[in-house]
């Protein structure tokens, strides 16, 4: 049981490290073809490798499975789209941080979809996480980037996302619901991309890799990784986990050359990070060593 633990930690990770990467690709490609047409390859690619793997299951798709499923894809698709259109006015590690203040929303979301109460944790969190934003965004002018404003909505809409997958996913197959909602962002991106753009010339010999690495690596490889995790770890373990995937995004732009990063910059991301564990764990670690060191001291005497 504890190989199983650590494998599963350790897949948690490993996403994370995929998804890090991601964010200087994209920045990256979305220079050579838009937005758009580059998140209606990947979430297409994914789809169509994740039916061919997992072909068996789609004979359970029911009417209520799809249309669930499609809805999440449509927050997916929102929160994507805002992300990538961010990327192209900021940094990759700016927009890896911004994009990770969803895991202090996620709490006042879903207690809004009635939902339990915040606690005062989520409140020090949100209030943290409000003062890491403004340290990395805000200019000398107090105005904040358009680039940044757009990555914030894309982070909205990810805790949106992620209210939606715990609201309708619960007690169905995850990889059908993940394959419809690739599906649905995928419609929802060609359909973006042919109303505002027209018909996408092909793509060149010099943007195919990203978008190979993308859909096989970042999007289909990444989710069986966090499927696979996500079952064997406590969820809170695992969202703290998830998170990283901000620390690894800066860390790929910063050695790459993509990131200029500053001291306010560096204590507003240490602030998002630090909010975040605060939100996911409430410290209840320590009153966990707190109670064993209890138990031990009480086993001495």
């Amino acid at each position: 049981m504890k190989n199983i633990s650590f494998y599963a930690k350790a897949a948690l990770v490993l996403a994370t490290i995929i998804w890090g990467t991601s964010f200087v690709i994209i920045k990256d490609t979305v220079d050579l073809i838009s937005p758009n047409y580059l998140m209606a390859l990947r979430f297409t690619g994914a789809f169509i490798l994740l039916c061919v793997i997992f072909f068996k299951k789609l004979g359970k798709i029911n009417f209520e499975t799809l249309w669930q499923g499609a809805l999440i894809g449509v927050f997916l698709y929102l929160a994507y789209y805002w992300q990538t259109f961010g990327i192209m006015f900021t940094t990759p590690g700016k927009n890896a941080f911004l994009t990770a203040v969803y895991c202090v929303l996620v709490p006042f979301l879903a207690w809004i979809s009635k939902g339990p109460r915040p606690d005062r944790w989520n409140l020090i969190a949100a209030i943290m996480c409000i003062t890491g934003i403004g340290l990395i965004s805000l200019n000398g002018d107090f105005a904040i980037g358009k680039g940044d404003f757009y990555t914030l909505i894309g982070g909205f809409f990810f805790a949106c996302h992620m209210v939606a997958v715990a609201k309708f996913a619960k007690g169905k197959d995850p990889i059908i619901i993940t394959i419809l909602q690739f599906a649905s962002a995928a419609v929802c991106f060609w359909a973006t991309t042919l109303i505002s753009e027209g018909v996408p010339e092909a793509v060149t010999a010099d943007v195919i890799p990203a978008v190979i690495y993308l859909c096989l690596f970042c999007t289909a490889t990444a989710l069986l990784l966090q499927n696979f995790g996500q079952k064997h770890t406590l969820p809170s373990s695992a969202a703290l986990i998830l998170s990283l995937e901000s620390v690894f995004g800066t860390f790929f732009s910063a050695i790459l050359g993509r990131e200029n990063l500053t001291i306010r910059m560096i204590c507003g991301f240490a602030l998002i990070f630090f909010a975040i564990i605060v939100s996911e764990t409430k410290f209840s670690f320590l009153s966990k060593k707190r109670s064993e060191s209890d138990v031990s001291c009480k086993s001495d005497r």
